[in-house]
């Protein structure tokens, strides 16, 4: 799909892009696995700049994959509150509990195997070995798509699988690690959307007031209590145009809170599930 002509041009502009522009973020000083793996769920759909001190923070707290795989989901929602989507944070907890049950607390190193835990899916399957182990794997994101459409003037209606072949095609053997981090920076800082025009495949609808909002304010609540009764809940988000029934249906669905009788505080009750 790549002319064989442009790759290496291409691959030297790319890569001095990167000699003077290459950002310093704190996933980028370690090849563990697990820590990777952390920073790739923590960046699905959030700015590097805000993942850095929760990253920080959830590395300090849950150093390896045991720790995180034994530790309360409470602990594990209220370190991952303000990254959103919560049950990111839930997924990786649960990855980590079938990597101490499937994997003898290893995280795999191949995409096939990772593709098979929680949460875990296309691209991360293989970004997670690319920056962890330097794998020659095509690891195509939001960014890497952009770039590969807008340098060789395709429709931006071209297949996953043709932009898979591409990025295939681009990868510099024995430098995937090093690649995909200029790849990264050359999107960001200098190919951005604005600058390109090119939209991402899925974009994000707008947040506050969403489901997806009373879905985070209710479970911050619940994080931070010991539990709350329904009626309690009812009255404080009176205003919720799905009712909150919807809601709270789907996350006890997710295995995120548990519904329970407390007759003696007055009815029944939410709490983050133990």
């Amino acid at each position: 799909m790549v002319p064989p002509e442009v790759i290496g041009p291409f691959r030297e502009k790319v890569f001095a892009f990167f000699s003077e522009n290459r950002r310093s973020f704190p996933w980028r000083e370690t090849t563990d696995r697990y820590a990777i793996m952390v920073s790739e769920i923590m960046l699905q759909q959030t700015q590097a700049e805000r993942v850095i001190p929760k990253y920080t923070a959830w590395i300090d707290r849950f150093p390896d994959v045991a720790t995180l795989s034994y530790a309360p989901l409470r602990e594990v929602l209220s370190l991952w509150s303000g990254l959103g989507y919560n049950s990111r944070g839930q997924r990786l907890q649960l990855c980590a509990r079938a990597i101490v049950e499937r994997f003898d607390g290893i995280v795999p190193a191949t995409p096939s195997e990772l593709k098979t835990l929680p949460g875990i899916g296309d691209y991360t399957c293989r970004s997670i070995p690319v920056f962890a182990d330097n794998l020659d794997a095509a690891a195509v994101d939001t960014n890497i798509r952009r770039i590969i459409i807008h340098e060789f003037a395709l429709p931006e209606e071209t297949s996953k699988r043709s932009i898979q072949i591409a990025a295939e095609q681009l990868l510099p053997p024995g430098r995937s690690r090093d690649w995909h981090n200029a790849l990264m920076d050359y999107g960001s800082l200098f190919l951005t959307s604005r600058a390109t025009g090119i939209r991402p495949l899925t974009k994000q609808s707008k947040f506050r007031g969403s489901k997806r909002w009373y879905r985070g304010r209710l479970l911050k609540e619940l994080v931070a209590s010991e539990q709350l009764l329904l009626e309690e809940i009812e009255e404080r988000y009176g205003d919720c145009p799905w009712g909150m029934r919807e809601i709270i249906d789907a996350l006890v669905r997710d295995g995120l809170v548990d519904e329970i009788d407390n007759t003696n505080a007055g009815g029944m009750a939410l709490r983050i599930r133990e």
